[in-house]
């Protein structure tokens, strides 16, 4: 009995990793974050689950979040305090699912790709948006950057719609 039980919490438990990528890290990729992680931690599953997020430009690097982000964000509660990062190749092995905001990013984070592996571990942040459906096309997630807060508020409406389909896939897979 003993044996066993010492085996059992010796196992260690993967966590599943999501990383969401846009082009500064500053606007959709934190704000997705974010709300993915409240959505884990109202759901318990962090133990199980984590997030980061990733520029595929470092320009912003070690920047918060832009300022209309946040303050869309808190609205909702979520506190963002993220700083902006590049993308790593090492984010292929420390990430089992990569979601891009737009096409442009994808090609971009498809580009350090080393294998097939690395490829099928990325996909488009609006697949598993229940309104894509709707279009018969996987549409990007829009850049609020240039736009007013309206731009910044569709763009959270996205993610809050969208979280939980990520997580159900999340969860079911393997």
């Amino acid at each position: 009995m003993e044996k066993t039980f010492s085996r059992i919490h010796s196992m260690k438990v993967e966590k599943k990793g999501v990383l969401f990528v846009c082009h500064g890290n500053i606007c959709r990729s934190p704000a997705a974050e974010g709300v993915f992680q409240a959505l884990i931690r109202k759901e318990k599953v962090t133990d199980r689950i984590f997030a980061d997020s990733a520029g595929t430009s470092d320009e912003h690097e070690g920047d918060l979040p832009h300022p209309v982000t946040r303050r869309v964000a808190i609205t909702y509660g979520i506190d963002l305090d993220h700083r902006s990062r590049p993308f790593r190749k090492s984010d292929f092995k420390d990430f089992e699912l990569i979601l891009l905001m737009d096409n442009w990013n994808y090609r971009n984070v498809a580009s350090l790709a080393s294998s097939d592996k690395d490829m099928a571990r990325l996909r488009m942040y609006r697949s598993f948006d229940p309104e894509s459906t709707k279009l018969g096309r996987v549409p990007e997630v829009p850049d609020p950057y240039y736009g007013g807060i309206e731009g910044f508020e569709q763009v959270h409406a996205i993610f809050e719609r969208t979280s939980p389909h990520i997580l159900q896939w999340i969860l079911s897979e393997r």
